[in-house]
């Protein structure tokens, strides 16, 4: 396979695994507690940390992990001690983070064009460098959206019930928060900083169509993103498109397609559920 023999498309499908497998992983979590807008507001304030990268000549992927990640706790302390809403809260992440980056970047003497690759991905951008650096973030958010999987969909799923057990619901809300902003960095060099919420989303929303439990879905959502990520990926190679672009389009095409098939499924299952209540209800009846 030709695309095989480029070191950047080398270093490009690498990037969209790992981007295919961490974005529903903890993009799972946001939908279960109805923050799907989240990595939108993320994804704008690491555009102050890709452009602070660039006026001072450091790797911006970890440059935008170290704004995102302030942002992130920023945000989900202001949330949680009610001072105002999370809409309001998201609402100044998006505006203040790419305003930010836009400003920091024009003083430093550099060009806006600059920040288009980190805005809505690139495969050429992807350097060796970068891929190391998203293995590393891509390890520390699988390792805690999976290994700390029961706690996080505990707090996600009833955070009074949670707090009652004994859980630390404000460090889990944190680290959920964290994780977030670091899968938003892992995601920029391919899907892109305006596009990344996508990723964390529309795989799990389209796993949701056909699954019922946690795990199932997020397995699924995992399968389906990484399956994305890499076609767009390879085809961007062959036919020349944005692969941001194309990653979400796809994506929301698989989504639609599930859509379509859980309908008869759906009607399956409620017959199903309709007749089990019907022995259920002649049982009752004979005794």
């Amino acid at each position: 396979m030709d695309i095989l023999d480029y070191a950047f498309m080398q270093r490009a499908l690498i990037a969209a695994a790992l981007v295919g497998i961490t974005a529903p992983a903890i993009g799972t979590y946001l939908v279960q507690r109805r923050q799907a807008l989240m990595g939108d507001g993320l994804g704008h304030v690491a555009m102050t940390g890709v452009a602070l990268g660039f006026v001072l000549q450091t790797s911006p992927v970890w440059m935008a992990t170290l704004v995102a990640v302030v942002g992130a706790v920023g945000m989900e302390l202001i949330r949680a001690r009610g001072r105002t809403s999370g809409d309001v809260a998201l609402a100044m992440l998006f505006y203040g983070g790419l305003a930010g980056g836009v400003m920091i970047i024009n003083l430093g003497g550099g060009q806006t064009a600059s920040l288009l690759g980190s805005m809505f991905g690139s495969i050429t951008t992807v350097a060796a460098e970068d891929v190391t650096a998203m293995a590393i973030l891509a390890a520390f958010v699988l390792a805690v959206a999976i290994g700390l999987r029961r706690q996080l969909f505990a707090v996600c799923q009833d955070e009074e019930f949670a707090r009652v057990t004994g859980l630390p619901v404000r460090a889990l809300n944190l680290l959920i928060a964290v994780t977030a902003a670091v899968t938003v960095t892992v995601a920029m060099r391919i899907v892109g900083l305006l596009l990344v919420s996508a990723m964390l989303v529309i795989p799990v929303a389209a796993a949701q169509r056909l699954t019922r439990s946690f795990a199932t879905t997020l397995g699924l959502a995992m399968a389906i993103s990484v399956t994305v990520s890499l076609t767009s990926t390879a085809a961007t190679y062959y036919i020349n498109v944005p692969s941001g672009a194309t990653i979400v389009l796809l994506a929301i095409a698989v989504f639609v397609a599930l859509t379509a098939l859980s309908a008869p499924l759906a009607r399956r299952r409620a017959r199903a559920a309709l007749a089990a209540e019907a022995v259920c209800t002649r049982d009752d009846v004979k005794v």
